[in-house]
């Protein structure tokens, strides 16, 4: 069933053209990513989408009837209002349902008639299939799931983060049929993502997404826009599917470009001579010499650079932590933490949003200081500390002179040198971007060039703090190989699981009360042993019951011969008992493959699949000990 026609979409700004002519559809239940590099247009596309910017040109058309949700990257809200005022008040079809309740229920207690009494029924049936008498409900329990709790808090008083998962939690709570979201996962820490993750793969919603997570891709689409060049490319499959036909595409052009250069210099000397186009067969020559050219000058074969920085000397003492405590009134952030940091580790860190992770790295580079213990640096140490905060740049200078005035060039690990302008080239900063003001740059690109400020100075030990926020998957990609050539230590925080599994060997995982746990292993090693030991506890438990159960039934075997009357009736019940709890596990499991986007149902669902389950083991563990005395 098609949920979205898009035809001949266009869209400009001035001399720069996002894209011309799109064209797609998007069906029911459809899990869909749009993919393209910073500045391409996917938030632009999205935009239109959502009517929040016109097109040039071009046709959107949405099936009727359809309840559309949009999440912003960057989402605005009125500062004056509390979140509890910004919930309440918001144009929520689901409010508006309630409004409407609540209204025809006075109407009708205060002056009951015909015509009143119709109102109120069609209000009860607009609440009944809006799911919307446990509303307020299920807006408490999905704001506490995003760490919303005090629903008096002023909108100015949140940071960043806090608004999108404010507005992520609102887009949630209307279950809406047509879902678009721009970035999702910025400033959500993995438990959140991960919870994001499964509600999207088992609800019915049609998603339209930009996002730079690549397991959250891989995991939750099963179909990818790629923007490139201002044409749009189909992939009917999840990220891995898109990337091996992407790079199979990008090498048939680089053959024809290969092919048309070759061409290209035989046909130029056809054209020097001056070829008087009379006949038919010359113009048509012609015409082929100039797109032969078209594409021989296209530009899109890429010289790959291999970035080994050179560093500094690494003496022999790195970073030494011991026995840091640090608390803000009753909230412990670490509590007696010890570690001596080895040449080249690789360290990511994770927990929950709020535990402490940034405070550690503050406190390493010095910009906080714990209650107690002590931080002792090498003298060769230079750290380069790219923080969630970012810098304030000049808005008035040029993008190429922040990092020259760092430094004019950065030296290879081999010798070589590389300039500011090659530097910036490489992170997608072209030429005619390097001479713009930083006022131009967007908020990714503004990232991308702190980024970069902090890795042009060469330090022997790198700490980043979220760095894949607002990057693109491309410049994703850059910034992992250059952090795999890079000899140094290197600190991460990020929910980036794909980033993490990359990069990181050993893990530092926050836990409550200020401790902090290691790890020796990558993000997707830590997920399937906390996985496991899930399944061995579960495990252990139902053991531990059904040996229990075992011994009273051996107990009481060497006291009897043959069942009681009530042992019979007992007997005789189980078996009845048996089979509906069977009935029961099946329609329950059926209903939570259905597809239903009520996620609050699917996980009662699914918690009383596991009660279901364990009460048929011990029905049928009862069940047997007493065949074993039925003659």
């Amino acid at each position: 069933m098609n949920y979205l026609s898009v035809e001949n979409l266009s869209k400009s700004y001035g001399d720069l053209d996002l894209f011309e002519d799109l064209n797609f559809g998007l069906n029911k239940g459809d899990k869909t990513a749009l993919i393209a590099n910073n500045g391409a247009g996917k938030t632009s596309l999205l935009n239109i989408l959502s009517d929040k910017e016109p097109a040039d040109t071009g046709k959107i058309v949405f099936r009727d009837g359809l309840k559309i949700a949009y999440l912003e990257q960057d989402p605005v809200f009125d500062d004056s209002l509390s979140i509890n005022e910004l919930v309440k008040g918001g144009n929520s079809e689901i409010l508006g349902v309630i409004n409407e309740y609540e209204k025809a229920l006075k109407n009708q207690t205060e002056n009951y008639t015909s015509k009143n009494q119709k109102e109120f029924e069609e209000a009860t049936s607009k609440m009944d299939k809006c799911n919307a008498w446990d509303y307020e409900r299920r807006m408490k329990q999905i704001l506490t799931l995003f760490n919303i709790t005090d629903l008096d808090q002023q909108i100015t008083f949140l940071s960043g983060g806090q608004k999108k998962r404010l507005a992520l939690a609102i887009v949630l709570l209307d279950n809406p049929d047509f879902l678009i979201l721009d970035e999702p996962t910025n400033h959500l820490d993995i438990n959140m993502i991960e919870w994001l993750e499964k509600y999207l793969l088992i609800s019915s919603v049609t998603l339209l997404m930009v996002t730079h997570d690549r397991y959250f891709l891989d995991r939750v689409c099963d179909h990818i826009l790629e923007l490139n060049d201002g044409k749009l490319f189909h992939h009917n499959g999840n990220y891995g599917y898109y990337i091996e036909k992407s790079a199979e595409r990008e090498e048939v052009e680089k053959t024809e470009i290969i092919k048309a250069r070759r061409l290209m210099k035989r046909e130029l000397d056809w054209m020097r001579r001056m070829p008087q186009a009379r006949t038919t067969k010359s113009k048509a020559r012609i015409d082929s010499f100039y797109k032969t050219k078209e594409k021989a000058t296209s530009q899109k074969i890429k010289q790959e650079l291999k970035l080994d920085v050179k560093m500094s000397r690494v003496g022999g003492k790195i970073l030494e932590i011991k026995n840091i405590k640090k608390a803000y009134g009753d909230i412990k952030i670490l509590e007696s933490f010890d570690y001596i940091f080895k040449k080249g580790e690789r360290i990511g860190i994770i927990g929950k949003n709020g535990v402490g992770k940034t405070s550690l790295l503050n406190m390493i580079t010095g910009l906080e200081i714990p209650d107690s213990g002590s931080i002792v640096k090498g003298d060769t140490i230079t750290f380069g500390y790219y923080s969630q905060k970012g810098i304030q740049f000049n808005e008035d200078q040029r993008v190429i002179d922040i990092l020259k005035d760092i430094a004019e060039v950065i030296t290879l690990s081999k010798g070589n040198q590389l300039t500011a302008s090659q530097f910036l080239q490489h992170f997608m900063f072209p030429p005619k971007m390097q001479f713009q003001p930083v006022s131009t740059l967007s908020g990714g690109e503004r990232r991308r060039l702190y980024l970069l400020t902090v890795l042009m100075k060469n330090p022997n030990f790198l700490i980043l703090d979220e760095p894949t926020n607002d990057l693109d998957i491309l410049t994703l990609n850059k910034l992992e190989d250059f952090l795999l050539n890079f000899n140094g230590c290197l600190m991460i925080v990020s929910h980036d699981r794909y980033f993490l599994d990359k990069l990181c060997d050993h893990l530092f995982l926050f836990k409550d009360n200020g401790t902090i746990k290691d790890f020796y292993g990558n993000y997707t090693q830590y997920k399937n042993k906390e996985d496991e030991n899930e399944r061995l506890e579960r495990k252990q438990k139902t053991a531990i019951k059904k040996s229990e159960i075992k011994e009273k039934s051996v107990t009481k075997q060497k006291k009897k011969t043959k069942l009681t009357f009530n042992e019979k009736r007992e007997y005789e019940k189980l078996e009845k008992e048996i089979e509906n709890l069977e009935k029961e596990k099946t329609e329950l499991e059926t209903k939570l493959n259905s597809g239903s986007d009520n996620y609050e149902e699917l996980e009662k669902i699914s918690s009383h699949i596991g009660e279901v389950i364990d009460l048929i083991d011990e029905k049928t563990l009862r069940w047997m000990e007493l065949d074993e005395f039925v003659s």
